[in-house]
Parts: C-alpha cells; structure tokens; sequence
C-alpha cells in the first residue's frame, strides 16, 4: 500500500467548483452520518455566497493522482462591525491511507496571519489537537433556554424572509444579514421594544436529542448582544413556542442572567486563532448556518 501511495503524485489546491461533486462523495464517506444531499446543499450555498476577494470559496483538497483523497471546507467572511476577515474551519477529513499528507491541508489552511480561523463545532477528540494548533478556546458551553418562561415585557415580533421588503426602522446591514441567512434555512427575526430601535436575531434549527425524545430546538445563531437576547426573551419564546420550538440554544461561558434554563460544557466549545477573538452570539457565515445542524 505505501508504494502504490507514494506512486500517485500527491498535491493540494484550491477546491473549484467543478470538484463539489466529488468533494460531496468524500465527505459522506468520512462523516457516514451525513448524507450526500446533506453535503451538496451545503457546498451549493458556498458556491452562491459572497466571498472576500482573494480567499478560496469552498477550501483546499488533497489530490493523487487526479482523485479528491482529503479536504477541508473554509469559509471567508468580511465582519463589517469589526472590518476584519474571519474564516470558519469545518469539516475536514482525509482518506485513511493518505493521512500522512494531511499537513499540507492544514498548512494551506492556516497561512493567513492576518485571517482569525474559527472552529464552532470541533468534537471532544479533536480539542487537543486543535490546541496544538495553536487555538484558543472563546466559548466552553452551551446555555439550553426555555424563553417562554421569561419574565420580560412586552415585544413585537416581525419576520423575515428572503424576498421581504425592507422596514423603514431596520438598519440596511441588518436586513442584509437577516434576508441572507433566511436563505440559508434559518428564522431571520426582529424583536421591537418600545423606545429601542429594532433587534435582529437569526435562529438556526437545531434537532436536540435527550434519550430516545427528540426535543425541537434553535440555536441563536445571531444577536447584537446576548443581553438583548434576555430582553426580548419571553415575546421571542412565546412566538418560537407556537412554532414547536420550546428550547433556544445560546452560546455561553456560564449561565445566563435572566434567562430560565441550564448550563452545560459537554458540548458547545468553540475556538479561535488569529488578530480578532470572536464574540459570543455571532455564528453568522460559519457551517452551522450554510449546512445545518
């Protein structure tokens, strides 16, 4: 087997879209739970994003002999409120024999100095291998919120949808961002309180198991500020709630002021790398909104 290996030429490039087909392949092959559909979903809204000029749009792959043997997805983003690029790092796999060569993935990956990488969903295994990285860590759990139990005031609750007209009292960024990501799949909505201006949120669905029970669930994808989030919570529950979707994951250090629910660090931990340390609240452009979760 390492002689036919290293008989095959070995490269890494820039993934074209000519290669998403195979790419699709690959990774359903390495994330078995995933299926093909799943993967080419994902890759298409990749293809049809924008994306900061002189990045890759999908990522790099590893190749031998002509065939897709390893890769990693990327996705570049500019963060207008902190105009600066932002990368997500997701799902990477190689092929078992060829595992040896999957450096030049990760070198091709991380040569941005200027670029801060984000990995939102890296498994428990892979923790240290991402600090070895170089990695910090910027969010260690996860809060599971029951907002219909909250407390707060009274609020208006809009929705946005892809084709819907702009509101007068919606700041041009924040309708972009909320049509965007309601293309994406995701609940694009805006919370109005009185003598506030309007509050966007993006919700992604979330398929929360405990036990055998499926638990219908959101993950707060995005929001200015978690404290608005709180302010906003019993109308935003009441609204979610009438569409089946009693629980709201956020993304937490510690447990939630104001907010009934539970705090967990078994599963949630996000890193980062570079210039610019993310914000809690703010998954906007990563793979939990452009493949689901």
């Amino acid at each position: 087997m390492e002689h036919l290996v290293s008989a095959r030429k070995i490269r890494c490039r820039e993934i074209a879209g000519r290669d998403i087909g195979a790419i699709a392949d690959l990774l359903t092959r390495g994330f078995p739970h995933r299926s093909w559909d799943y993967w080419l979903s994902g890759l298409q809204r990749q293809t049809e994003r924008a994306v900061p000029e002189g990045y890759p749009r999908y990522g790099y792959l590893l190749e031998a002999g002509g065939d897709a043997v390893g890769c990693i997805l990327l996705m570049f983003s500019e963060k207008a409120e902190r105009q600066a690029i932002t990368c997500n790092v997701a799902s990477w796999y190689v092929e078992k024999e060829f595992r040896s060569h999957a450096s030049l993935l990760t070198a091709m990956a991380l040569k941005h100095k200027h670029v801060t990488y984000i990995n939102v969903t890296p498994s428990p295994p892979t923790w240290p291998i991402i600090e070895a990285q170089g990695f910090q860590r910027y969010c260690r759990g996860l809060y599971f919120s029951l907002p219909v139990l909250s407390r707060t005031g009274a609020a208006s609750i809009t929705v946005i949808a892809k084709g819907s007209a702009k509101p007068d009292d919606l700041r041009e960024s924040d309708f972009k961002l909320l049509t965007r990501h309601a293309g994406y799949g995701c609940l694009s909505l805006v919370c109005r309180l009185p003598g506030r201006e309007p509050l966007p949120f993006v919700f992604a669905p979330f398929r929360m198991r405990q036990g055998r029970i499926p638990i219908p669930a959101v993950q707060l994808a995005y929001c200015r500020d978690v404290k608005d989030f709180v302010a906003c919570a019993g109308a935003i529950g009441r609204f979610l709630l009438g569409r089946g979707k009693p629980l709201v994951i956020i993304d937490s250090n510690a447990p939630i002021a104001g907010l009934a629910g539970f705090y967990s660090e078994a599963r949630g931990r996000k890193y980062f790398r570079g210039p610019n340390p993310p914000r809690l609240a703010d998954l906007t452009e990563t793979e939990l909104v452009l493949y689901g979760i």
